[in-house]
């Protein structure tokens, strides 16, 4: 009961992440070519007749913001797509010289890699939070490198809002919350930037299992070799014939 449980709770949990790169990937596709059509139609005299001006208006407006809108979406897509591809072994790297080694010392290495893994994740996670956490009223870290507490005195940068995309309305709830009151314009820049905290911390944690995984002996990499697998396999080709 417990095996299956958990088993179904990470199936979930990788659902939700497959799920949610597959709705930014695709959004991302379908608002670029919305952009295209749009800018193709301008070209033609019905855009500036009269009987179209209703429609050219919002469209023209959706056709400035699209170009932001798609650049946040990007940068969701990766920061996410960076932590999956981890749990995926899809990063590409160079094992030839730990695929030399016995076992144990090629174990050993796996994990020196793994760890500097986290160190280079963690520092990332500390300065993403630096950088996202004032435009969430929240306080950064102090400390260079590791943090050693949180700011007494920061400037709370609630208030700033990117260049072209419109708040929805019912997303003005957050206004109570995060600006007073006094209703935004256009989007909070804390809310895309979540991005990169949150993509981040799931990068550290991606690193975490994989370590797990390496020190149980239920992997001996963390990455997928495929330029020197194929290379191996063209010398061995080249081998055997005649």
């Amino acid at each position: 009961m417990t095996q299956s449980s958990g088993i179904s709770q990470r199936g979930i949990l990788d659902k939700l992440e497959e799920t949610l790169i597959a709705i930014l990937l695709g959004s991302m596709a379908l608002i670029t070519f919305a952009n295209v059509v749009i800018r193709k139609f301008q070209e033609y005299s019905f855009w500036r007749s009269d009987w179209f001006a209703p429609l050219a208006k919002p469209l023209s407006t959706f056709g400035l913001l699209s170009l932001e809108l798609t650049v946040f979406l990007f940068a969701w897509l990766v920061l996410l797509g960076v932590s999956y591809c981890v749990k995926l072994k899809a990063h590409l790297g160079v094992d030839l010289v730990t695929n030399m080694l016995p076992p144990r010392p090629r174990k050993a290495l796996t994990l020196l890699s793994v760890f500097c893994c986290l160190l280079y994740a963690f520092l990332l996670l500390k300065g993403s939070w630096d950088y996202w956490a004032n435009f969430a009223n929240l306080p950064a870290t102090t400390g260079r490198w590791f943090p050693t507490g949180f700011e007494e005195k920061f400037l709370a940068k609630a208030w700033y809002e990117v260049d072209d995309v419109n708040m929805p309305g019912f997303l003005q709830f957050i206004a109570d919350w995060m600006n007073n009151g006094e209703q935004y314009e256009k989007f909070p820049r804390f809310i895309p930037y979540f991005a990169l905290p949150l993509g981040m911390a799931l990068l550290l944690f991606r690193f975490v299992q994989a370590g797990i995984k390496v020190w149980k002996n239920q992997t001996d990499s963390i990455i997928a070799s495929h330029e020197v697998e194929d290379a191996v396999e063209q010398i061995s080709s080249a081998r055997d014939k005649p």
